[in-house]
């Protein structure tokens, strides 16, 4: 009996120690970082805009851009054809949110990045009001060395769908990783309100991430 029982325990820990080799993988998960453009790097600056080079998250830098009251922003490690000439926004005047929100792998290296931007409709007075500005979520792929390319993957109306950080996610986790830039247009998730704009986009001539 005691024989048995020392055998019965040996196996236990056996299978202790096997159970993490044998578990599921590890969900994605987030991390945060601050966009702070007070402290990036200008890259190129005239009287229409600027371009500037941003901390991010580990060696994954941002690259945010701004011209005739529009911002555009790319995540990762990018094409220098890109950083030059790629310009992805809305159609009204808009601006972004200070906070990134990154979406990591199991590997623990971002995939996709999340960003509130507003959307500054006019309000009744003409200006921009609480009220008439739209809020996004924009998620998009994170360049690296095997696919050094970002761009918007889809948006959320975050203003018309109470879930929208979960669609986000969602998004950002299912579609971030093998999104065509420059091939794959972008889609709205859930419900999409009257303070969104349409998305332009700018992409150098003749170039595509494959």
């Amino acid at each position: 009996m005691i024989k048995t029982s020392r055998t019965i325990s040996a196996a236990m820990q056996v299978l202790l120690c096997l159970s993490p080799l044998a578990g599921p993988a590890h969900a994605a998960e987030s991390v945060y970082t601050d966009l702070d453009l007070d402290a990036c790097e200008t890259l190129a600056e005239d009287m229409m805009g600027v371009s500037l080079k941003c901390e991010g998250y580990k060696d994954y830098p941002v690259y945010f851009k701004e011209g005739d009251l529009r911002q555009s922003v790319i995540f990762g490690t990018i094409d220098q054809v890109l950083i030059d000439g790629a310009y992805e926004s809305f159609a009204a005047f808009n601006r972004v949110n200070t906070k990134i929100e990154w979406r990591l792998n199991e590997s623990g290296e971002p995939v996709a990045a999340i960003l509130r931007w507003f959307i500054e409709n006019p309000g009744p007075s003409g200006s921009p009001s609480p009220e008439s500005t739209g809020q996004v979520l924009v998620i998009s792929r994170v360049g690296d060395a095997g696919f050094p390319g970002s761009c918007f993957v889809a948006m959320v109306d975050a203003k018309a769908n109470r879930n929208a950080n979960e669609l986000a996610r969602q998004a950002a986790d299912s579609d971030a990783a093998d999104f065509a830039c420059g091939m794959t247009e972008p889609q709205w998730i859930g419900k999409r309100g009257d303070l969104t704009s349409e998305r332009t986009f700018s992409w150098p001539e003749g170039y595509v991430v494959e």
